[in-house]
């Protein structure tokens, strides 16, 4: 059996995790507006998940032993933030911007992430198109996570998508594994890994995936912002991220953040 492969009964505890964490990110969309302080949308989104007996998956996590933790429970990335904005009160959201908000949730061991980004008011028109291409291309990878399909077949589908109508796929930062923990293997790109000389692994039943396209309005290039926590494209230029935990079954993907 795959290293990747979840049991039955690890399977259950993802699913009641995402579930619960879905209904708590449709409690969050509607506070979404101008003059929202993000601090207050961070207590708001502390408090449902603790109602549930949860705990915030991202507040306190280390990428290595020697980093610092990060601070918040949400990633709220404003505009040309790609991913990883910290949630700090005082920061205030205006009418025109778009606004990334990426949760996750530790249930009983088990864990869930997705990601949105939605309008402050009204956008511009090519803001409206960013969103509904990234939303749409984050689909259209579900719809590959078929069992005997590949990593490739998920990233060519986005990448084929999002470059005609204009806009680029992050390179440096990808998807993952999830649900024992929240980083796992495999990496999950959103783009063609196959000249790329990536590790091509081929989806099983059992399998539980975070994918989460970021898409920029620029080209693809990326930097590390000022706080040393969030990524920023780097021309300046918006960004969008969606993101669904997805578990591979035998009759084609299940998505589980629903």
């Amino acid at each position: 059996m795959s290293k990747y492969i979840k049991t039955l009964e690890q399977i259950e505890g993802i699913r009641k995790s995402c579930h619960e964490m879905a209904v708590i990110f449709d409690k969050l969309i509607p506070l979404v507006k101008p003059g929202l302080d993000i601090g207050d949308l961070e207590s708001v989104a502390c408090k449902l998940i603790a109602e549930v007996g949860g705990r915030p998956a991202f507040k306190g996590y280390k990428t290595h032993k020697s980093a610092v933790p990060f601070p918040s429970a949400l990633c709220v990335s404003v505009n040309n933030e790609i991913v990883h904005g910290v949630a700090i009160p005082g920061r205030i959201l205006y009418n025109g911007d778009i606004v990334g908000v990426d949760v996750g949730m530790e249930l009983g061991g088990y864990y869930s992430d997705m990601a949105r980004t939605l309008p402050v008011g009204e956008i511009s028109p090519k803001a409206q198109k960013l969103l509904e291409v990234t939303e749409r291309a984050l689909y259209l990878g579900i719809d590959q996570m078929k069992a005997g399909n590949t990593l490739d077949d998920v990233g060519l589908a986005i990448q084929r998508f999002v470059e005609p109508n204009g806009f680029s796929v992050v390179r440096e930062l990808v998807g993952h594994g999830v649900g024992l923990d929240v980083h796992e293997e495999p990496q999950v790109p959103h783009y063609g890994i196959k000249e790329a000389g990536l590790p091509n692994v081929r989806l099983q039943a059992g399998m539980v995936l975070a994918l989460e396209p970021m898409v920029n309005e620029g080209d693809w290039h990326i930097k590390l912002g000022k706080d040393g926590f969030a990524f920023v494209t780097k021309d300046g230029k918006l960004s969008a991220h969606f993101e669904n935990t997805v578990l591979i079954t035998e009759e084609g993907p299940e998505i589980l953040t629903m």
